[in-house]
This record gives C-alpha cells, structure tokens and sequence, in this order.
C-alpha cells in the first residue's frame, strides 16, 4: 500500500500544507495565513487542524508516515527546539516538535526550510538523480543546504549551509549576523533594491531613479526588468551581484567538489541577468569547475544528470532550481519518509 507524508512549509507569512506519497505525487495541497500576531498557539492550532483535515481523507487508502515541517530559523535538532527565528518573533526556544506531537499523537521531523528545500529539490527537482548536492537560496535573504547521500547535513549545531553568511568584500556592507560583506548583503532582493538607491543616490535621473519615483513597491523585480530592457545601471547591479556568487560557489566547489550545485528562491529568477557573471567569476576562481564545467553551463535547466558524466569525467553543474516555492513542502515531506527508512 503506498503510504503518504504530510509537508509543511511554515512561513513568516503563509503557512502551506501538502499531502504527498512515497513517489512524489502531490495528492492535496492548503494554503493559509500565518496569524504570527495572535500567538505561536494559534499558529500550531491552525497548522494542526489543517493536518488533521488532509490525512482524514487518506487514513483508509493511504497510511501515514508521519509530518514534516520546513521552519526558518535555528532549530535544535536532538530537542526539537526552534532557537531562533528572524519570521516568527516570539518562538525563541519554543518546542515546536513536542507541542505537534501532542497534538497530533504521530511522528514529527523539523528542518530548516532552506534544508528542506534543499531536500526537495535533490528528490524531486533540478538534482534529481543526484545523492550528493548543494543549493543556495537567493530571496529577502541568503540561505542554502547541503544534501549528502540523499540526507540533509545539518553540522555539528544544525547549522550547515549558512551560505549567505560567507564574505565577499572584507569591509562591504554591514550584515545583520554581525560581519561585513556578507552574500546576503550583495545577492538577496533587499541587496539588490539597495544597491539601486545607491546608484540612485549619485544619479538622479537614470531610468532606475524614474522607476523608484514612479512606483511605490519598487522591488527587485522591477529593478530585473529594467536589466532586461537593456539599462546599463540595473545590469550593472545583477553583475556584481553574479560575481559575488561566482566568489562563495567558487569556495564550494574547491572545497566540496559536488557534482552539483542548485540555485533557488525568488531572486534566481532574474537568472538571465546575474548568471553570466557568476559563470565567469566561478570559472576564473575555481580550479575545479574550470576543469569539470560542462561546455555550456548556462544550457543547463534541467535533467541536470545528463550532463554530469557528459565528456572525460564527471562534470559539475551549476544550475537553476526547477519546483520553485513548493521545493520546501516536498523536502518537508520526504523527511518522514527517511527517517522511517533508518527505522
């Protein structure tokens, strides 16, 4: 009988539940508003009578293998403490594993959801085929995972893959964690709004000054589409923020010579306009994928594992995320599976 997970992708905004079975098919998914100004109770109220409502439906037909749930924030993995989290302010050191687990009498797997995400796209997205692989999530911030033999590696505090964190310029721009230059600072969609108000601020009259002026939700995206139409300031910005990445794939390349790398979260889609500088940075910095890139990596959007032993000797791949936000609820999902097979 094929079972069922249930995925949760906890967000500071939306709170999103998937019914999905051991294949990958998604069978049901809900969608909710994270009521975070009402208390984290309600929250896991909601959470839990959602879940509550999907697996009734499947008891009969499909046995349940237990939740998943995608947090962002610092979690403690031995406790099931969330430690910290920038999007749900008052659930420091809140035990969400135990308070679902009462509720809901079943198994409960945490993870972070930039892991996760990393999860699902090494199941079921642009690494599939792929054990061993990385990803580095490009949104409000910079965050990433690392999958080793189709498992989630957490570190030795569960805090692997802090990607975002690494410095690119050794005196840029201050960062929230404390440092300065920080990928974060240079490669997520407020970096990139950033960086336009700054060019803004030595000309006032580029087309970017008259986009900011003119539309009150000035954002990345319309800073994307700008480069698209061809301004020199804009494609200036997703450069440098193309050569800032090449720099930190560059270090995870050289050090952990995976056959892939994947890149997510809502700015990789302005791919078209920072990739070609990363490309170039990486070649120029990495030894190794200057020797195991594939000819045309920028071709490369999916069925990524065609690719890896194409020519003399594996290649590496660097390449776009292909389940867009829903790569978190399937990685949340596999996380029973998983550990149901170690069981």
């Amino acid at each position: 009988m094929n079972r069922i997970s249930i995925g949760v992708d906890l967000g500071g905004t939306n709170l999103r539940i998937a019914a999905v079975d051991e294949q990958g098919a998604l069978l049901e998914k809900v969608t909710l508003g994270t009521k975070v100004s009402l208390g984290r109770d309600r929250v896991i109220d909601d959470m839990c009578d959602a879940i509550q409502r999907v697996s009734v439906k499947y008891k009969d037909s499909a046995p349940l293998l237990g939740i998943g749930i995608g947090v962002p924030g610092i979690i403690d993995m031995q406790t099931g403490l969330l430690r910290e989290s920038p999007n749900l302010p008052g659930w420091a050191d809140y035990p969400v594993r135990a308070e679902i687990e009462r509720r809901l009498n079943t198994i409960v797997v945490l993870g972070n959801d930039a892991n996760v995400a990393a999860l699902g796209e090494e199941w079921l997205g642009a690494a599939k085929g792929f054990a061993d692989m990385a990803m580095v999530t490009l949104g409000t911030g910079v965050g990433g995972g690392l999958v080793l033999g189709g498992k989630i590696w957490h570190g030795a505090n569960g805090m692997a893959g802090e990607w975002g964190h690494a410095t690119v310029e050794p005196e840029g721009h201050p960062c929230g964690c404390g440092n300065r230059g920080c990928l974060e600072q240079y490669a997520s969609a407020p970096a990139v709004v950033r960086m336009a108000r700054e060019a803004i601020a030595t000309n006032g009259g580029s087309a970017l000054a008259r986009a900011a002026n003119s539309n009150p939700e000035f954002s990345a995206k319309s800073i994307y589409n700008l480069a698209i139409q061809g301004d020199e300031d804009a494609r200036r910005i997703f450069r440098y923020m193309g050569r800032c990445l090449g720099i930190v794939l560059a270090t995870l390349v050289n050090s952990l010579n995976l056959p892939i790398y994947v890149i997510g979260g809502g700015v990789s889609s302005a791919w078209e306009a920072f990739s070609p500088a990363m490309f170039e940075e990486l070649r120029r910095r990495s030894i190794v994928y200057a020797a195991t890139a594939p000819d045309d990596p920028s071709a490369i959007k999916e069925g990524a594992s065609a690719h890896v032993e194409a020519g003399p000797g594996p290649k590496t791949i660097v390449t776009r995320a292909l389940l867009g936000s829903d790569a978190g609820l399937y990685g949340a999902a596999r996380l029973p599976m998983i550990a149901g097979a170690r069981r």
